[in-house]
């Protein structure tokens, strides 16, 4: 279990890891001054280059002359990558400026070892390869047409973030293939694949379409999509095989026993069931509205110590406490907090403002810095998803960290959102009017009316406020301790 030695230094012999690490650090040498690779150590433990430290070890690439570790054949891993890449991508036979491109924007990253280890990958190695030998072209629809895989849309996302290949909803895109594949799962049952066909493309996909635009969330309006599409689906099935009976059949004691005998997702047929009405292709029918058991409710000590812990724990990171502050303080939906942008965030003389809804709101001194020293060092961005323009970027190039990852990040430091939400959403309602509070963060008007009267707040019956009248609220900006 012992380090194997790679070299011996004049300080001392050194490991694989630590000649990693000693090879991949730059800056100021604390000895002559001059700015450089710093493999080496003084009497105090400072970084110096490799004449100060007396290092005879060859660190210079032999292609490009750069100082560095010569990780192949005296190559540096960036002119390593670079004739890799060209020899499989084959840019220059017949000449594909896109591909040369993808070389550069590989071999160019700022952890060209990183890609080095995903290229070599069984699904990434064939997919360079096919693109090498032009068998698959640089398109949507060539991808779309390979089997899915984490390979292939991180080399999609990669053409895309990088303008080789126009951007896309990548949300709409994969809901339309989902779509073409649950109705292909029908075809065996016509008498159900009809309906679920017309309301999957002529409600849900027109809708979905409409309302695509740069900038938008989709992700929750996809997920509800494919939530009502697969819960009509088993609904139809139901009544095929409990009351042998399709559609065009349906009656009020259908659906009064469907949703008494099932769990309380059922109820998501109701908008299914609303357009088979509203195009009179069944009687007039209802589904009942399915009322919360309970309520989530936080008590607002427990919000401030969670709070009060994102400010202090140090092992959380830096985007989990972002996340969960935005959360804490503005009740803002996950959904919504992971697909924020960096613009959200505004740098003014008297401070720093998150805009969430239509008014930007000043962040609390106590968290403002935090906020700061993360949009400077925001996380996966090292290989080739730069200048990414998510506050939370993700995985993929060009896209922002999945929402379901967020929450599961959230949870497991045991926060309960909807407790949080809830007791948030009360906290500001008894403060600030229901109208001026929904503009401030986004929500619609009806839900924080709700939670205004459910908070008792003096404002719940306030119904209008010119937009043109309203200022950031100073509530919005404390925190209360």
């Amino acid at each position: 279990m012992v380090a194997k030695i790679r070299v011996h230094w004049p300080d001392g012999a050194i490991c694989g890891i630590c000649f990693t690490t000693a090879t991949h650090t730059r800056g100021p040498c604390a000895t002559c001054g001059d700015t450089r690779l710093l493999p080496g150590k003084d009497a105090d433990g400072s970084n110096t280059c490799r004449d100060c430290a007396g290092i005879t070890t060859l660190l210079h690439c032999d292609t490009c002359g750069d100082e560095a570790e010569r990780f192949r054949n005296g190559n540096c891993i960036r002119c390593v990558l670079r004739a890799d890449l060209t020899a499989t991508l084959q840019p220059n036979t017949p000449p594909d400026l896109r591909l040369k491109r993808l070389v550069a924007v590989f071999a160019n990253a700022e952890r060209p070892e990183s890609i080095y280890t995903w290229k070599r990958g069984i699904g990434a190695s064939a997919l360079l390869t096919r693109l090498g030998t032009r068998e698959l072209a640089i398109s949507h629809e060539a991808f779309d047409a390979l089997p899915a895989s984490n390979a292939v849309e991180h080399l999609r996302e990669t053409l895309t973030h990088h303008g080789m290949l126009p951007p896309r909803d990548r949300q709409l895109a994969a809901f339309e293939r989902w779509l073409e594949k649950r109705i292909v799962s029908l075809a065996d049952h016509r008498e159900i694949q009809g309906p679920i066909e017309r309301f999957g493309r002529w409600h849900h996909l027109k809708r979905l379409r409409a309302k695509s635009l740069p900038g938008t969330n989709m992700n929750f309006a996809v997920r509800s999509a494919k939530q009502e599409i697969t819960e009509s689906g088993r609904f139809l099935a139901w009544l095929l095989s409990e009351h042998d009976t399709t559609y065009t059949d349906i009656r009020q004691s259908h659906l009064d026993d469907y949703l008494a005998s099932g769990p309380s997702t059922r109820h998501a047929i109701n908008t299914f069931i609303a357009s088979l009405v509203t195009s009179h292709e069944i009687a007039k029918v209802r589904v009942p509205r399915r009322e919360a058991q309970s309520t989530p409710i936080l008590t607002q000590a427990a919000r401030i110590d969670h709070i009060r812990a994102c400010l202090t724990t140090g092992e959380m990171p830096a985007a989990d406490r972002v996340a969960a502050l935005i959360l804490l303080l503005y009740a803002h939906p996950v959904g919504k907090i992971a697909a924020l942008k960096t613009s959200a965030l505004e740098a003014r003389p008297d401070g720093l403002y998150l805009r969430l809804g239509s008014v930007p709101a000043l962040l609390p001194a106590q968290v403002a810095a935090t906020f700061w020293d993360y949009v400077h060092n925001r996380p996966n961005q090292q290989t080739v998803n730069t200048d990414s323009p998510w506050l939370f970027p993700g995985n993929l190039p060009g896209q922002h960290t999945h929402p379901e990852n967020m929450l599961n990040r959230l949870r497991s430091w045991g926060i309960d959102l909807n407790g949080v939400r809830n007791t948030a959403l009360r906290d500001l309602a008894r403060e600030l009017n229901p109208t001026a509070l929904a503009i401030s963060l986004g929500y619609s008007s009806e839900t924080i009316h709700q939670h205004a009267a459910a908070a008792g707040a003096p404002h719940a019956d306030y119904i209008n406020l010119k937009s043109s009248q309203l200022r950031p609220s100073p509530r919005l900006s404390s925190v209360k301790d």
